[in-house]
């Protein structure tokens, strides 16, 4: 099939020209990136992805944001700190009870780089996964010393350059809890899932609160560097007025890049894959991609847009 140019669109029906494979060209572009196209961080960084509202593309831009840095080399953890494991299964890593996990990562039975994986989907692409072991760990960690801090230690910088990882992404459970309270102080930065739907502000205020207190007591280094937009359709005067509002409150910190709602994006992890690797010629797809490549593009400037509340 001959495909036009960008400059040669007017004439593409003369050259055989579809739709369908203008999205073949899309999938190439996307499976097969330029060398470097995208900056590898200054430093190392740790984000912990975080919503106590279920339900709003956490898990999906977790491990879609991690699969897109991944594609262009650069090398990518994903934590999935949710018993439900939903970011494990996106990546196709098994996580059955009994799998090394994170679970056995925070009672300190196995480091992390034991119970990492590689996903399939790039090499680029390490995930520790969650079995259902993870559902009783609060518990547990209660009367541990240090509780708050297990996950911080275990993700200690001799451990990470073992792995050597330029990018660490933590699933966090749709909760407060103290699992996500190890994520955030674990981490350098919040990277916070919004719905351009009516509930999107709905229990915001208090996770920005539980925010506040981690960088008050736990973790001064914590910010707010990137909130995302997702589910957004196009057709509603709703999508657009919360788009607004959250742009609004938050400024810069929102990226440009919002998430289109897309079927494409749900079917992909009934799948064990990302959508990336599932459509990868699709508007979900490509929007993951321009949102991780505004990602990278803060990490080479300040480390993180952003700061404390």
């Amino acid at each position: 099939m001959n495909l036009p140019s960008q400059d040669s669109a007017s004439t593409g029906h003369e050259l055989g020209w579809t739709p369908i494979g203008e999205e073949a060209m899309r999938a190439a572009r996307i499976l097969h990136p330029k060398a470097n196209t995208l900056p590898r961080p200054d430093h190392r960084r740790v984000l912990t992805v975080a919503n106590q509202k279920g339900g709003v593309g956490k898990t999906t831009s977790t491990v879609n944001l991690a699969a897109a840095l991944a594609v262009h080399g650069l090398k990518t953890l994903v934590i999935d700190l949710d018993p439900q494991g939903n970011a494990s299964t996106a990546l196709n890593i098994e996580h059955r009870s009994g799998t090394p996990s994170i679970y056995e990562v925070l009672i300190g039975e196995v480091s992390l780089a034991e119970a990492s994986a590689i996903s399939e989907q790039s090499p680029n692409l390490f995930c520790v996964p969650a079995t259902i072991d993870l559902a009783g760990a609060e518990i547990e960690l209660v009367s541990m010393a240090a509780r708050e801090h297990r996950l911080k230690e275990a993700l200690s910088k001799e451990v990470l350059d073992e792995i050597g990882v330029d990018y660490v992404f933590i699933d966090c459970p749709p909760s407060l809890g103290l699992l996500t309270v190890n994520a955030m102080v674990a981490a350098q930065e919040v990277l916070i899932p919004i719905q351009c739907e009516y509930y999107a502000l709905e229990g915001l205020g208090q996770l920005l609160s539980n925010i506040e207190l981690v960088q008050a007591h736990l973790n001064r280094e914590l910010v707010v560097s990137t909130i995302l937009l997702t589910m957004y359709d196009g057709r509603t005067k709703l999508a657009d007025q919360v788009t607004q509002e959250v742009r609004n409150h938050f400024g810069d910190t929102v990226l440009n890049t919002v998430i289109p709602r897309s079927v494409k994006v749900s079917e992909a992890p009934g799948y064990g894959q990302t959508v990336l690797a599932y459509d990868p010629g699709s508007r979900g797809a490509m929007s993951y991609m321009d949102a991780a490549r505004e990602v990278a593009e803060r990490g080479t400037t300040n480390g993180s847009k952003g700061g404390k509340l």
